[in-house]
């Protein structure tokens, strides 16, 4: 029999699956979603914009007072829905994504009354026995997170080509604000009984975010010092640095196993495709590989395996699969021979400036994009539409096609004609809307 859900819950669902990452329709997600929010919560939620909003605004959407306005936004960033950041000494607020978002925060916070066993429960069928919400992540919002690679595994000759954001240690380094939690997929799977034994308190935010978190007990401020010894450790664990996929203001790293992440658990499900961001790979020296076999254990993400070649090495070594490698170094690092290198990719992937561009690639990528552009449009300001704009035509031209469809937009168009009039040299063909990226999304 089918989950009964009330009409506040099904709004809420619909405003959350607008967003690039999404929330398919599910009785897990209805019954996750029940126990989150209360009914007339899941209804003042529903009405939220996309972008960041403001008291005032909020006030306006929900017809209250300020204070009770006020009274509303503080059960909700209490509970790790909402998150309140401080810009230009002003307090603004923003519905906190799905993944990495509330689901997180609510296995993370101290205190709640949350049953975190029911919620463990539902996430993993949800997540992970469900296939829509990891396909809409992965698949339709590619790139959503990168590898922070071991820095003490680089060779020497390729020290000066390492780039200042694929640094964990600079990021920590150059933050303003420490935060740490408790890990949510390894807290997630001791609740289900399946806990693996890695460091627990190793989630690192940062920023207006980590404030945000510790505010509200989600996460307790830590330091400097403390979150470099973190990472330290978890590198010594064998632990994978995963974060947010922007050059700047990175507002979070997770040290990952490869038995509780989510998102690596969701790369090797959906066959390693789309790829976890890197610009790094392992090399195995084939002529001093022992077979030990460590390096095989420690991958995270199944990149490795034994093998025998009886033709050029007739010996069984580590082989290792390129197309599958996130470039972490943990293989490196526990190499008992010292026979695999890391070494740089050829191309540099392009990696968005900040989480705006991320935000507005990813609506693109998830067809989205008109979601973004019309919702709530009144609270925009010409700093906010330039920004979108310029992001939209310095896109490749097949995924500034894409953004057009979606936005079914004359002026978009005005300016692609001409675009391609002055400059043909930069579109192959004329537009193909037989291209898989230009199908309409199911």
């Amino acid at each position: 029999m089918a989950h009964i859900t009330s009409k506040s819950y099904i709004k809420l669902q619909h405003r959350l699956d607008k967003s690039p990452q999404g929330a398919p329709e599910s009785d897990a997600l209805f019954r996750i979603l029940e126990h989150l929010f209360t009914e007339k919560e899941a209804e003042y939620v529903s009405v939220l914009p996309i972008f960041p909003f403001r008291l005032e605004q909020a006030s306006k959407f929900w017809k209250l007072s300020l204070s009770e306005t006020a009274q509303v936004l503080d059960g909700l960033t209490d509970k790790g829905i909402i998150l309140d950041l401080k810009v230009k000494d002003k307090t603004v607020y923003v519905l906190a994504p799905t993944m990495a978002g509330f689901f997180e925060f609510s296995l993370m916070k101290m205190g709640m009354k949350f049953d975190k066993q029911l919620l463990a429960k539902l996430y993993h069928q949800y997540i992970n026995q469900e296939n829509e919400f990891g396909k809409r992540i992965f698949e339709l919002n590619p790139n959503p997170v990168r590898t922070f690679i071991h820095e003490d595994t680089i060779q020497h000759k390729d020290v000066d080509q390492i780039l200042d954001y694929e640094r964990a240690t600079l990021v920590i380094e150059k933050s303003s604000f420490w935060a740490v939690g408790i890990c949510y997929c390894r807290h997630k799977m001791e609740h289900l009984g399946k806990s693996c034994g890695h460091s627990m308190n190793v989630c690192m935010s940062f920023n207006e975010v980590g404030k945000s978190l510790s505010e509200h007990n989600i996460a307790k401020p830590s330091s400097k010092s403390e979150s470099l010894e973190i990472l330290k450790k978890c590198r010594d664990e064998g632990l994978v640095q995963i974060g947010n996929n922007t050059q700047d203001n990175v507002s979070w790293i997770c040290n990952c196993c490869g038995c509780c992440c989510e998102a690596l658990l969701a790369y090797k499900k959906l066959g390693f495709n789309p790829r976890i961001e890197t610009n790094w790979f392992a090399l195995n020296d084939i002529k001093q590989c022992s077979s030990c076999g460590i390096c095989v254990k420690k991958c995270p993400c199944n990149a490795i395996s034994l093998v025998k070649d009886g033709v050029e090495f007739p010996v069984t070594y580590a082989k290792i699969d390129f197309e599958k490698c996130i470039g972490c170094g943990v293989c490196s690092r526990f190499c008992p021979k010292n026979c695999i290198k890391i070494e740089r990719r050829r191309e540099t992937k392009f990696v968005p400036k900040d989480s705006f561009e991320r935000y507005v690639l990813a609506a693109i990528d998830s067809g989205t994009l008109q979601n973004l552009i019309f919702d709530n449009y009144q609270l925009w300001h010409y700093g906010v539409l330039r920004r979108v704009l310029e992001i939209i035509f310095n896109l490749p031209p097949v995924k500034w096609l894409l953004a057009n469809r979606q936005l079914q937009s004359r002026f978009i168009q005005a300016a692609g004609n001409r675009l391609y009039n002055n400059s043909p040299e930069l579109f192959s063909a004329k537009p193909d809307y037989s291209h898989p990226e230009l199908k309409p999304r199911k």
